[in-house]
Order: structure tokens, then C-alpha cells, then sequence
């Protein structure tokens, strides 16, 4: 849903590797709750005062879900959250025995995590124990003489943290996911996914300035998204696809992660602006607006060479209609026939969609205008569907010269913005500088009625003459 910040998790389950990254050690697998009681009863005494006790214990829930918010290990390519190697993790016993009053503080406080105000991710809550060893975080055996001056949990945490932190508390809890979305990222993809990696290469961009800023974030795959994905593959030698397929995913959340330091105490920190979804997870019934107007389009322009599919209107709302097409396409192309548009049948149809222009012969519309391309074109978009609309508002603009004329270059620059900005004032339609399906399909309207009365007008003369 629109607005939705996505909050880290507690995960079901944590996978431990044994030893060193590097090493050929055992992984093992265990609930997120039995691995932090195996932590505390490795690292601190049972002894401790209760306050001592609640602080380390949230310092080490806290580290553990930096690791795995972060993906800190899958994003370099091994199969585990963590390992057991105190020289960078936390100290994991498999099968150790687990003390009593410990494992009763996990599981009153386990599905609580530090984290700074204003940023999302878990702190990276860095530890020792202050007598063997020292770092700039929290110093174990200080907790004890903290607690039994009356200082509680949280001011404990705030002597070694500083007074900016925040305890999350009853974070929800599921299964444990990796973050790539299961699907490669192209131009013409959109969704939360995509916005996630415009915002991460924008980022990226500030330390590696080659990288082009992708001039809006706004979920949707352009060519300008392209052109920044393409430079970072060149910078990171992978290859130069201008696609975004799981190799790419998890090298931009590891940069990512990198430039923004949230592997450190003094982590840049993650906004919620930046993990804020955009778009609807799933459209049913009842569901308005322009994903829905899409949608339909799509449905409507398979059903015309795929009378298996029905076709719905085109009105923007999801309703009986549409839910029927939905479910007749689902039918025809192996899905589960549910009515809903989730992830996998949006790929579907915009997949089908791009396929059946793909294999339409060459001069199939010869007599008319290309349909819509099935993305968005705006500012930073290049290619022939630009240089399509710059030659379609060059015609209009003959019959409404309030649309300045353009060079048909393919390219969206400012100078198609304003052309497209005015069309968009004339026409009544949303004034964002973006043909989506709206714009484009009256742009393409016009053009085609300019076209078709300019025809009409030229045998009628013709006529004449003879």
C-alpha cells in the first residue's frame, strides 16, 4: 500500500556459519530467538544484574539484525546471515546448555532492537568487553557497575551510544526472505523494487560521481535507470547489461551498504524516505487510479489476439470486469486463478504484452500510431518511442503552436518536457511532464486525427482538380 515504510523484521530463523567467512566450516540453521539466547550465554555472566543483563542482550539482537537487514553476507555471495567468529561477530556455541534467567530476558525482549532517531535499519551495535579488548561501543563488564549505580537498560545503552537512540520495540516477525525480488529489472519494470535501486544507485553516485543521478525516483524503469545501472557494472566490472538480475541486485545493496557505512557505529543511517514503497503490493477489487487504467489496458490489448482473455473497459477502476479478465488471463497462462494482481501476474501480462508487439510484423501499424510502449517515457528516456512522441507533438504543434517544435532526436530533454507539459495544459490532463498511458494515448489520438483530416482534406482537393 502507497506510503508504506518497510520496518526491518525479526526473522523465524538465523543461519550461522561456523568459523571464519572463508572457511569451509558447517553452517547451521536455528530460530532467531535460540540463537541470541546461545549469544548472551556465550558472551555475558548470568550473574549480572538484571539492567547489565537487558543491555548486552539488546546490543546483540540489535548487531545480529544490522547483519541481516543489510544482507551484510548474502550481498557477497555466502549462504549464511552470520558467523560465529568473534573477530566480527558474536560468540555462537552450537549446542551449548543456555542459562535460565537468560533465556527468559530473550524472550520478553527479543523482537526489540536499537536503532539512531530518524533512521530505519538496526544499529550496528558494536561491543566488548572492556577489559581484553576496547572499541568505540559498548564495554561489557562497565554494564555491570552502569547497573548497580540504578542506571537502567535503556541509559546504560545511551552512556555507550549516545542520547540519540531509539528502542524498537514488538517488531513483527516472518519468515526469512532475501531481498532480490525473484525477477530481473529492465526497462519498462516498475514497482517498489525498482525504486529501491534508483534510490541505492543515487546514493552510490555522491562517491562514485561517473554514475549518472537518475533524475526521478519514481519506481519506474527508464532508460536513465538503465544508463546508471550500466555505469555501475562498468565501474564494478560485472556485466554491462543495463540490467538489474540477482549478480547486480546484491553488488548494489553491498556498495550500497558500503558508502553508507551501516556496517559502523557511526552509520550514514537508512531514512524511511528511502525504503518507502510507492506502489500498491497487489490491485483487487475496488482499487482506482492509474494502475488500474494500465492494467486494463494491457488485458484489453492481449485480448485482441488472445480470445481467451477478455477484454475490460478502460476506466481506471478495478472492478467485476476486470477481475474476470485478470482471472481469464490467469487461466490461459498457467497462473493461480485468484483475480488479483500480485507481483507475478503483473510480470505476466506486461511480459505477454511485450512479447506481442515484439512479434507483430514490421509495418503492422503503417496506417496508424504505435500503441502505448508499455512504460512511462519522461526526462532521461531515449530511444524510438521518444523520438515517436517528438515527431507526433511536432504535428500537433502545426495545429496548436502554443506546443514548441522539437528536434526528433530521441532524446527527453527539457525542450520534450515543455512540449509535452504543454500539451499535457491544453488537453487537460495531469501536468507532470510524463507520458504515461494517458498522455500518450492522446497524443496519439490527436496525432492520428490531424493526420487522418489532413488526409481527408488533400483528396478532396485532389478531387477537385480533376
Amino acid at each position: 500500500m502507497n506510503g508504506q515504510v518497510n520496518l526491518p523484521f525479526i526473522p523465524e530463523t538465523v543461519t550461522v556459519h561456523l568459523g571464519p567467512p572463508d572457511s569451509d566450516s558447517e553452517n547451521v540453521t536455528v530460530s532467531f530467538v535460540d540463537y541470541i539466547k546461545n549469544v548472551a550465554s556465550s558472551e555475558i555472566y548470568p550473574t549480572w544484574p538484571e539492567s547489565a543483563l537487558r543491555a548486552n542482550i539488546l546490543a546483540q539482537i540489535s548487531f545480529a539484525l544490522n547483519r541481516i537487514y543489510t544482507e551484510y553476507y548474502r550481498s557477497r555471495g555466502y549462504p549464511f546471515d552470520i558467523t560465529n567468529s568473534t573477530a566480527i561477530d558474536q560468540s555462537f556455541t552450537y549446542g551449548r546448555d543456555i542459562f535460565e534467567n537468560v533465556s527468559l530476558i530473550v524472550d520478553e525482549i527479543f523482537d526489540t532492537y536499537i536503532r539512531r532517531e530518524g533512521a530505519v535499519e538496526p544499529l550496528f551495535a558494536l561491543y566488548c568487553d572492556g577489559q581484553n579488548s576496547f572499541c568505540p561501543g559498548l564495554r561489557q563488564w562497565e554494564t555491570v557497575s552502569l547497573a548497580n549505580q540504578g542506571l537502567g537498560p535503556y541509559d546504560i545503552l545511551a552512556r555507550f551510544y549516545g542520547n540519540d537512540i531509539v528502542l524498537v520495540s514488538d517488531a513483527p516477525i516472518q519468515g526469512s526472505a532475501e531481498s532480490y525480488p525473484g525477477r530481473v529489472l529492465s526497462v519498462g519494470s516498475s514497482g517498489n523494487d525498482v525504486k529501491l535501486i534508483q534510490t541505492r544507485l543515487n546514493r552510490i553516485s555522491r562517491n562514485y560521481p561517473a554514475i549518472p543521478k537518475i533524475k526521478l525516483i519514481d519506481g519506474i524503469f527508464a532508460t536513465d535507470t538503465e544508463d546508471s545501472v550500466r555505469e555501475f557494472q562498468r565501474i564494478f566490472s560485472l556485466p554491462e547489461t543495463g540490467s538489474v538480475d540477482r549478480t547486480v541486485w546484491y553488488a548494489i545493496a553491498r556498495i550500497y551498504s558500503g558508502v553508507k557505512s551501516l556496517s559502523d557505529l557511526d552509520s550514514e543511517g537508512i531514512t524511511p524516505e528511502e525504503v518507502t514503497n510507492l506502489f500498491n503490493e497487489e490491485l483487487s477489487i475496488g482499487y482506482r487510479g492509474q494502475g488500474a487504467s494500465d492494467l486494463q489496458y494491457f488485458l484489453r490489448f492481449i485480448a485482441q489476439f488472445d480470445p481467451a482473455v477478455s477484454a475490460p473497459a478502460i476506466d481506471g477502476v478495478f472492478g467485476a470486469e476486470t477481475e474476470e479478465s485478470v482471472r481469464s488471463f490467469q487461466r490461459q497462462y498457467g497462473l493461480p486463478v485468484t483475480g488479483v494482481v500480485n507481483t507475478a501476474t503483473w510480470q505476466a501480462i506486461y511480459d505477454a504484452y511485450q512479447g506481442m508487439l515484439a512479434s507483430l510484423p514490421a509495418g503492422y501499424f503503417s496506417d496508424s500510431t504505435e500503441p502505448y510502449p508499455g512504460f512511462p517515457v519522461r526526462l532521461g528516456s531515449r530511444g524510438e518511442e521518444v523520438r515517436r512522441i517528438q515527431n507526433y507533438l511536432n504535428v500537433i504543434s502545426d495545429a496548436y503552436p502554443q506546443i514548441p517544435k522539437l528536434s526528433p532526436d530521441g532524446v527527453f530533454g527539457p525542450s520534450t518536457q515543455a512540449a509535452v507539459l504543454a500539451f499535457q495544459s491544453l488537453f487537460g490532463l495531469r501536468e507532470d511532464g510524463v507520458v504515461a498511458l494517458n498522455t500518450y494515448n492522446r497524443i496519439a489520438e490527436t496525432y492520428r486525427a490531424l493526420v487522418d483530416g489532413r488526409k481527408a482534406a488533400e483528396g478532396q482537393f485532389a478531387g477537385d482538380i480533376t
